[in-house]
């Protein structure tokens, strides 16, 4: 691999990034601050939620945040370039490998989902008020898990970007990305679905659970949560699968 060109495709998607930054701002922000506001702040400063719930609501917030931002930051740019500007023409003529170039779109959306995750953290902290409490015991775990969800969410957009057609972009958040979010566990912890025996086997296909989870875990252990060791596992499954699937449909794309 030519690393001086690798690194001159990421400087590329840094500058068009520079030039988006409100736009990105609001993307990555106004939904989990709205999430932040309505359910950590108004809600249990009316009393129809313990203030608890606050400290276990922003982890999912956090991993909701991560996972929206990494999948858009990588499908979306890749939509339009197979299909409107045709700019990924430019990228493939670069003197490297096809792969390659899927990596550094991988890498790239990789940087946007932890800003946008580790971003969130002081400013929901903000909206939420007192009440919220953060022990951060695992500082090691913290970053591994980090690390594996942002590289989920921008390798699954990868997959998807190279995968869907320009008028199934609504229907994939709609029938994907949605009800991903919604038993994810990010408004609730995986054990509160205990009552629901079938859903609460169901829901471990979702990639999302094992995020939210892993962030509970390491910001909240207080708070129930799956153990660590099932979440990293997990997360690198996904990570794997997600990895090879999106490289084998970028090459696909490419080449046709």
């Amino acid at each position: 691999m030519n690393l001086k060109t690798f690194l001159a495709l990421l400087a590329r998607d840094g500058r068009v990034a520079r030039r988006n930054f409100v736009f990105l701002i609001l993307q990555t922000l106004l939904q989990p601050m709205l999430l932040v506001f309505i359910f950590g702040r108004v809600m249990t400063t009316s009393g129809f939620m313990p203030i608890e719930y606050k400290s276990m609501l922003l982890p999912g917030v956090m991993a909701l945040s991560m996972v929206f931002t990494g999948v858009w930051a990588v499908a979306m740019p890749l939509v339009s370039e197979f299909q409107f500007s045709k700019e990924i023409e430019d990228r493939l003529l670069a003197p490297i490998e096809i792969e390659w170039v899927a990596v550094e779109k991988i890498f790239a959306g990789m940087i946007q989902a932890l800003i946008s995750g580790l971003v969130v953290l002081p400013f929901a902290w903000l909206v939420m008020g007192k009440g919220v409490d953060i022990r951060f015991p695992h500082p090691l775990l913290f970053a591994a898990v980090c690390l594996l969800v942002a590289f989920f969410a921008s390798s699954m957009g990868l997959a998807l970007g190279c995968t869907i057609g320009q008028t199934q972009i609504g229907l994939m958040f709609s029938l994907v990305i949605a009800p991903m979010i919604f038993f994810g566990c990010t408004y609730y912890p995986w054990s509160a679905l205990e009552k629901f025996p079938v859903l609460q086997k169901v829901v471990l296909i979702n990639p999302i659970v094992y995020s939210s989870e892993g962030l509970r875990s390491a910001l909240v252990p207080q708070f129930p949560h799956l153990s660590a060791p099932v979440v990293l596992v997990a997360l690198v499954l996904f990570d794997s699968f997600f990895l090879v699937a999106g490289l084998r449909q970028f090459r696909k794309k490419a080449i046709h």
